[in-house]
C-alpha cells in the first residue's frame, strides 16, 4: 500500500503536530540510523562521509539534522565527528545497506527509528520532524522522500521499528541471511507513505553532485545560514539568536565608529551574554546596549544627541548646555 502527501516548499517542508514541536522537531522519542559505510566507487573510493560541503563533513550534516534523537547509530569504521553517536559493522563489513541497516538497528530500542545515509547535504532537522510527525498520524510502516524523478529514497525515511525487525526475520529466513540484499527488498515488503522533497533528498553520489552542493550553499540566499550553522557545529554550541540585530549592530558600530569595531562590538557582545548566563535574552539585551552606545557615539560624532541637538555653532564635542567657563577644558 503505498499513500503520498503533498510535497511542502522545496526543503522547507511543512509542519506536523503530532506532539510537542522545537525548531520544527518533533520531541517524542526517537533512534537513528545513519549509514556511513560502502566503498564510494562513484567518487573513486573517496571517503565520502568525510568529504567537506561548507566546510563541515557531510556525516556532520547529517548528525545535526537527526540531533534531537535519543541514540544516534552510525554504521561505519569510527572516526571524530561532531557529536557523541554509538558505532554499529555489520557483519561481514561490507555486506551492504540491508545488513548494514540491520547491524544498526539491534543497537536502537524507540518505537520509531529515523534511517539516513550518510550524504545528504541539505537534510534539516524540520525534514526529520515531518517525517516522524507524519508516520505517527498515519497507519503506515514508514515514511520515506522520494526524489525530483519520484524514485523512493529508503535512506531518508522514518519507520516502526518493530515492524522493521519483522520484515528482517522475514527476509534473513527466505534468503539465508540478509548479506548482498538491496534495499528494495525491504521497501517492498512495507506500507508506505511517500514525501516529495527534492532538495531534502539530494544525495551526492558523485563529485558533480558534491560541486552543486557547494555551489548551492555559496547562493545568497542560503550562503549566511550556511556559514552560521558550520561556525555554531565547529564551536560546539547550540544557540538560536535574531541574526538580523546583531548584523544591525555591527553595521551601526561600523558606520557610526570605526570598520574595525563591527567584529570587535558582535564579539564583546557575545562575551557579555555568556558572562550574563548565556541564551537568546542575554545576547538581545548585550546587543541592545552596544546598539545604544553605538547610537550615543554617533550622535556625537555628528553633533547631535541623544538627548536633544546641540545648538546652533557649537562644537560637536560639547554638551547641549555647555558655557565656555563650563567645560572641562576650557581655561581656568
Amino acid at each position: 500500500m503505498t499513500a503520498y502527501e503533498p510535497p511542502g516548499e522545496p526543503g522547507a517542508p511543512r509542519q506536523h503536530t503530532a506532539g510537542p514541536d522545537t525548531h520544527g522537531q518533533d520531541t517524542a522519542v526517537y533512534d537513528a540510523v545513519v549509514l556511513a559505510g560502502g566503498g564510494a566507487r562513484r567518487l573513486g573510493g573517496a571517503d565520502k562521509p568525510g568529504v567537506r560541503v561548507g566546510g563541515r563533513a557531510l556525516l556532520d550534516r547529517v548528525l545535526a539534522a537527526c540531533a534531537g534523537a535519543r541514540s544516534t547509530v552510525v554504521v561505519a569504521a569510527p572516526r571524530p565527528t561532531a557529536r557523541p553517536v554509538t558505532w554499529a559493522r555489520e557483519d561481514p563489513p561490507g555486506g551492504g545497506p540491508l545488513a548494514a541497516l540491520h547491524a544498526g538497528l539491534r543497537a536502537t530500542t524507540a518505537e520509531h527509528v529515523v534511517v539516513l545515509s550518510a550524504d545528504l547535504p541539505f537534510l534539516q532537522e524540520r525534514t526529520v520532524g515531518r517525517l516522524l510527525g507524519t508516520l505517527r498520524t498515519s497507519g503506515a510502516d514508514g515514511v520515506l522522500l522520494t526524489d525530483p524523478d519520484g524514485r523512493d529514497q529508503p535512506l531518508v525515511a522514518a519507520y516502526r521499528t518493530p515492524r522493521l525487525h519483522e520484515v528482517f526475520a522475514l527476509l534473513a529466513d527466505r534468503h539465508d541471511g540478509l548479506t548482498g540484499l538491496p534495499l528494495r527488498r525491504l521497501v517492498a515488503e512495507l506500507s508506505l507513505t511517500r514525501i516529495s522533497d527534492p532538495v531534502a533528498s539530494f544525495d551526492c553520489d558523485t563529485w558533480d553532485d558534491i560541486a552543486t552542493a557547494r555551489a548551492r550553499i555559496r547562493e545568497h540566499g542560503h550562503v549566511l545560514d550556511e556559514w552560521i550553522s558550520a561556525a555554531k557545529d565547529e564551536l560546539g554550541i547550540d544557540l538560536d539568536v535574531d541574526t538580523g540585530v546583531l548584523l544591525d549592530l555591527a553595521r551601526d558600530a561600523a558606520h557610526g565608529v570605526a570598520r574595525p569595531a563591527a567584529p570587535l562590538t558582535t564579539f564583546l557582545v557575545g562575551y557579555a551574554a555568556a558572562r550574563a548566563g548565556g541564551g537568546p535574552e542575554a545576547v538581545a539585551e548585550a546587543a541592545r546596549k552596544a546598539a545604544a552606545l553605538a547610537a550615543r557615539w554617533a550622535a556625537e560624532s555628528t553633533g547631535g544627541s541623544s538627548s536633544g541637538t546641540a545648538p546652533s555653532g557649537a562644537p560637536s564635542d560639547v554638551a547641549p548646555d555647555a558655557t565656555p567657563d563650563t567645560r572641562p577644558d576650557a581655561a581656568g
